[in-house]
């Protein structure tokens, strides 16, 4: 985060006794509050006043809140209080005031509700695949022009829209968001952010020309027959936002705690924070992130040297068209070869460490039909997984493990069903991806009409179908539950 701009709430001795004391049972709490004077004077109050640090950061500090209720299921429809609450989502554009953690935007973004106040990468694409299909345009094209300011600014698109959250990314969807604009404007709409689109991928590939098999630069792992991908993150330090738990896990981990966050943090950047499929063992203290090649990472890769290569070519750029069509078919190869387990029928991360393919079977293995990568054979082959092992009652379960965490059995997870959905279609297999789908759309509707609203994450295996575990408490709102229960019946009806 930038040193020359004073943060007295995310470092300093006023954060550390606020973080230590628990002023906010939610550390992220303290993080997005906005200092409600100039940052350096609450800081020299601060060193004269000591004593009484919840009543401190109440006086000088503006505390968030969430605007977002539910409603009266009986009163009205899933659909219609959807529509309503974007009103609650959509956000103006942002103007940074001094000393305030969120980043500035220069158009209008979604927020995915609860305790997640500003934009987030990857949910924002699927919040937009349900506002395409109810006509705002307008507001994608916003979308995009924002992530394409990021990227200016920062050369990726952070994984939220926080200073805290500027040393790492997310899953790399901007090429499906341009791909959605695309569609319903024409080519030359994704075309004019092809730079910023041409940067994205620079950050994901920097050092791959100087790794060696079984060498690694950042993000990218140097392998035996060519380069492939993993999550990182370059600040080996707690999560502000999270600090308190951070650094009760280190304590408990007989590990150096610099790796322990490093992993932790990448996790984080996967979108899957937490999930089994990142353990060595059963508890977070063994996380390894980054000692894992994640099969859903590489074929978002693919899918965006695809694209990459599509609007090369329309904008009459035949030689890196090419280059970037040569680069996912060598990408698709090593896939293969590190993550395809032939036996089992079934896509696996790869443990570059210990040379080998994890046993942790995941809805990761999906996100290959999704983009395109699997092949005909190979689709065939995890439809028939998916089918058996992960369908339940009210859609996919993301692991076939229950550990606790969020990322796991049984929770189920919008983004997942859609992409399993999108790419079940896609390979002619439209009887399962309508099951999943309905299934998953009754579990929404069911769980609305109990509670009166849309959540983050759902039980997918019986019961109330209120998801649970991980290290806050259920968020409602919720960006991307609410695009795909838009965007889902509009792929078959």
């Amino acid at each position: 985060m930038p040193s020359h701009v004073p943060y007295p709430q995310l470092d300093g001795p006023l954060f550390e006794m606020a973080q230590h004391d628990g002023v906010f049972p939610d550390s992220k709490t303290l993080v997005d509050c906005v200092p409600a004077s100039d940052p350096v004077e609450i800081h020299e109050r601060f060193d004269r006043d000591e004593t009484d640090i919840e009543r401190f950061v109440t006086d000088n500090f503006d505390v968030p809140t969430d605007p977002i209720t539910g409603v009266d299921p009986s009163t009205v429809s899933m659909e219609w209080y959807i529509d309503e609450l974007w009103g609650h989502l959509i956000r103006d554009p942002v103007e940074t005031r001094s000393g305030e953690t969120i980043i500035s935007l220069p158009n209008r973004s979604v927020i995915p509700g609860g305790r997640f106040r500003e934009i987030y990468y990857w949910d924002s694409y699927f919040a937009a695949e349900g506002l395409a299909v109810t006509g705002r345009l307008d507001l994608i094209d916003e979308l995009a022009a924002n992530f394409a300011s990021l990227i200016d600014r920062f050369g990726f698109v952070p994984n939220g829209g926080r200073v805290y959250y500027t040393s790492r990314s997310n899953p790399p969807l901007y090429h499906r968001l341009l791909d959605l604009l695309a569609s319903r404007r024409g080519p030359e709409a994704a075309v004019e952010y092809l730079p910023a689109l041409d940067r994205e991928y620079d950050f994901w590939m920097d050092g791959e020309s100087d790794v060696g098999t079984g060498e690694t630069h950042r993000r990218t792992v140097g392998l035996d027959g060519g380069v492939l991908n993993r999550y990182w993150d370059d600040d080996p330090s707690p999560r502000v936002e999270s600090y308190r738990e951070d650094v009760e896990l280190a304590e408990r981990a007989d590990r150096e705690p610099e790796g322990l966050y490093r992993d932790v943090r990448a996790a984080a950047e996967s979108g899957w924070d937490f999930s089994s499929r990142w353990l060595s063992g059963e508890d977070l203290e063994t996380v390894r992130t980054t000692d894992l090649v994640p099969v859903d990472l590489n074929a978002f890769l693919y899918g965006m040297e695809r694209s990459l290569a599509d609007w090369h070519e329309q904008a009459g750029d035949d030689e890196r068209a090419a280059g970037f069509h040569e680069r996912a078919t060598r990408r698709r190869a090593l896939v293969d070869r590190y993550c395809w387990d032939a036996e089992d029928g079934f896509y696996f991360d790869h443990a570059w460490t210990a040379g080998e393919r994890t046993d942790a079977w995941t809805l990761a293995a999906a996100v290959p039909l999704f983009t395109g990568m699997a092949s005909e054979t190979q689709a065939a082959a995890v439809a028939e997984t998916l089918d058996e092992r992960f369908l339940e009652q009210g859609g996919l379960v993301t692991t076939l493990t229950e550990s606790g965490e969020q990322w796991d059995s049984p929770n189920g997870w919008a983004p997942l069903q859609w992409m399993a959905v999108v790419g079940l279609a896609g390979y002619g297999y439209e009887r399962l991806a309508t099951e999943i789908a309905g299934r998953w759309l009754d579990l929404n509707r069911s769980v609305f009409e109990r509670t009166g609203q849309m959540l983050e994450k759902y039980d997918v295996t019986g019961g109330s179908g209120v998801g649970g575990g991980g290290e806050y408490p259920l968020q409602y709102g919720f960006g991307w539950t609410n695009g795909v229960a838009l965007a889902l019946p509009n792929l078959f009806y």
